[in-house]
């Protein structure tokens, strides 16, 4: 019978990984003896761990032994605890220049759609916007009647009409973050570079109001962008006429539109984990930041986010970013999300979910420095609020929930184009107008959920690189940017995933 493998991320932890389950009694790499039934993904002590010390993984405290622990022993939340520590945040004492192309190395590129201010789009759809929950029905109903009506397959360039509906609008502050976030949500997917025009719909009388919007954004209707109310237009059945007919008239002017060979630079990629495991921090996050170093080599840009879980992993950015000022933001962040989640009666350290325990993560410690590892090792340029236009090249933060969602549809208002997504439990996710790529941190998730998931990092514990792996992720970026189909947009995913932000009070 085979030794069951396992992995020591680095010297100075007191854990391995469990690779492979492992049954009772079994002996380990190093000699240590399995104290109980270790599932894959788990961690095992490799020595004493008395109670009250640290407990150490990929170098990094993860919490403390709740007792003592023995060498051998199943390490999981029934012997570890959490509590507060020092931590080093050494601001910009890692940051480096981001050399660009090694020499020899051939810039990339893929095949994209440049739009009139200059930016790229890696789709070409025309979206339909609800102001407000209240709009949201009419704008389903415009959606499917033209998508039913086969009048697309005569605009082949266009990738298709979708409805973008949402809870909020209304019941809500006419001022302040709330209305702001929202604010910058909307008029992000109205201008973004995945849409060749944008149709949005209001009710009329709520507190979200378009011409509002229009004004804040300097909004001038055309071609690519138009708006209605029910209201004014007469009611649910005139709104839906009004709006089909407003989609035939954008569609010759959508369709107008034709991808060209452009510069890798023209990506600005957001980076998700959903459905994290005890693998997540070894293959798949660590993969996707090299294809995010490789990316950033080549001018472009990449967006990690969800501040809930990057808590405890914070310092590991504040060392990377190019300034004290860049990284003194995200410990701002990291504070006014210990008061947020203070006052509404919960803690950051209620993560990792049920699923993600049971996949091998302990603490939502162990979980960010997993999800840290996305970021790749690019200099930090900067540090964004949520939805926020992002105007700066390069490895960037941006402030959003960790709810998959939620952060999502932040990173796509901020300008992303492409989107990469680690799983390991099986996360059934999509992005319109953003493709969705999904990386699964294991071989078993792959062939379980093949239909779903684009690209097996499993392997990468069977002995590929983590480089060659990057490499990989970056191909796959560029081909499903030029327009190769994503497993997500296969299966149609993205029509209900537009979920903005809703921080205040619902009144």
């Amino acid at each position: 019978m085979s030794t069951p493998r396992t992995l020591r991320l680095h010297d100075a932890d007191n854990v391995i990984i469990a690779v492979d389950s492992v049954s009772r009694g079994v002996e380990l790499a190093g000699g240590v003896s399995a104290r109980a039934a270790i599932p894959r993904g788990h961690k095992v002590a490799n020595q004493s761990i008395p109670a009250g010390q640290p407990i150490r993984k990929f170098g990094q405290v993860i919490g403390f032994a709740k007792g003592d622990i023995a060498a051998g022993d199943w390490v999981h939340e029934h012997n570890v605890v959490l509590h507060d520590f020092e931590r080093d945040y050494a601001f910009a004492s890692e940051a480096t220049p981001d050399t660009g192309l090694l020499p020899g190395e051939s810039a990339a590129t893929f095949q994209g759609f440049r739009r009139a201010d200059g930016r790229v789009g890696t789709r070409n759809y025309i979206g339909i916007l609800s102001s407000v929950n209240c709009s949201a029905t009419v704008v389903d109903f415009i959606a499917d009647e033209v998508n039913r009506s086969g009048i697309l397959k005569d605009y082949p360039n266009i990738d298709g009409v979708v409805p973008f509906t949402h809870g909020t609008g209304c019941g809500m502050g006419s001022k302040g973050e709330e209305f702001d976030i929202l604010a910058r949500t909307q008029w992000g997917y109205a201008s973004h570079p995945n849409f060749a025009a944008v149709l949005v719909i209001g009710l009329g009388c709520e507190v979200f109001q378009i011409p509002r919007l229009r004004d804040m954004y300097g909004i001038v209707e055309g071609p690519h962008f138009q708006s209605l109310t029910i209201q004014e237009t007469g009611g649910t059945r005139r709104s839906i006429a009004a709006g089909v007919a407003r989609i035939k008239e954008m569609l010759p002017f959508a369709n107008a539109s034709v991808r060209e060979t452009v510069p890798a630079s023209e990506l600005t990629l957001a980076l998700q984990c959903g459905g994290s495991d005890g693998y997540s921090g070894l293959t798949a996050n660590p993969a996707l930041g090299s294809a995010v170093d490789l990316l950033v080599r080549h001018g472009g840009t990449a967006i990690l986010s969800e501040t809930p879980e990057i808590f405890g992993a914070e310092h590991l950015l504040t060392r990377r970013a190019e300034s004290e000022e860049v990284g003194r933001k995200i410990v701002d962040l990291i504070e006014w999300w210990t008061r947020y989640a203070a006052r509404t009666g919960g803690e950051l350290n209620n993560n990792p979910s049920p699923g993600n325990k049971a996949g091998g993560l302990t603490t939502i410690l162990e979980k960010s420095l997993g999800a840290v590892a996305k970021g790749g090792t690019s200099t930090l340029r900067g540090v964004y609020r949520y939805a926020e236009r992002i105007d700066r090249k390069g490895f960037v933060y941006m402030d959003t929930p960790g709810y998959d969602p939620v952060a999502a549809t932040g990173q796509v208002a901020g300008g992303a184009n492409m989107l990469c997504f680690t799983t390991g439990r099986g996360s059934a996710y999509g992005c319109k107008p953003t493709p969705s790529i999904k990386l699964a941190t294991n071989s078993d998730l792959f062939s379980r959920m093949e239909e779903d998931m684009d690209l097996n990092c499993g392997d990468i514990l069977d002995g590929v690189s983590i480089e060659e792996k990057g490499r990989e992720i970056f191909r796959l970026v560029l081909d499903i940017a030029s327009g190769a189909r994503s497993k997500s947009e296969l299966l149609g995913y993205g029509r209900n995933e537009f979920v903005p932000w809703q921080i205040g009070a619902v009144m």
